[in-house]
């Protein structure tokens, strides 16, 4: 009788670890990525308005930065350690574990100011209501503070982890690059 049962149970046994083991993969990710909640928000709200939000972020957007501050071809003293952390392996499912989460809900603000000059070669990579799409990241809904930060650090060439920006906010008054962080920040 109990040769009988051997392959139900083996069966069942299998079947249980093939259902059971990507919620204990996901939940395993989630876990280790509690550390990241303390910069950049339990809700999706960083805690600075220097932090993006990486909540509802394009996920190829995000394998790349995480790659980038890996491989220090984008230097950030803080994220460096956290992203050595992170088994190269695993870069993909901590991306895909943000960008699958909700971008944050925004307090009703002031309709957002007129498009500004110099905005519409954005919307040549970020799309047309800046929400990003691969590989551009969403640029709507950040704050002003980080905007601004991540343009004058390309137009400073103190980041350079991207070939275009550099060139494309050079290109930009400072006026034009602090009109198109308010702009983004407001949509």
């Amino acid at each position: 009788m109990f040769k009988s049962l051997l392959p139900t149970v083996l069966g069942a046994v299998g079947i249980l670890a093939i259902v059971t083991a990507p919620a204990g993969a996901a939940d395993e990710i989630e876990a280790k990525l509690q550390v990241c909640s303390a910069c950049h928000g339990q809700n999706g709200q960083p805690i600075s308005a220097i932090i993006p939000i990486i909540w509802g972020q394009q996920q190829s957007f995000l394998v790349k930065q995480l790659h980038d501050y890996k491989s220090k071809d984008r230097v950030n003293a803080i994220m460096l350690p956290f992203a050595e952390g992170i088994d190269q392996k695993d870069i993909r499912k901590v991306a895909a574990y943000f960008a699958d989460k909700t971008w944050p809900a925004r307090h009703a603000a002031d309709p957002a100011p007129a498009a500004p000059d110099g905005i519409a070669i954005c919307k040549a990579c970020h799309q047309q209501n800046f929400e990003g799409g691969a590989p551009a990241p969403r640029l709507a809904g950040q704050s002003y503070e980080f905007l601004l930060s991540s343009m004058n650090s390309f137009a400073n060439d103190d980041r350079t982890n991207n070939l275009d920006m550099p060139k494309l906010m050079k290109a930009l008054t400072a006026s034009q690059r602090e009109a198109i962080a308010r702009y983004l920040s407001a949509l």
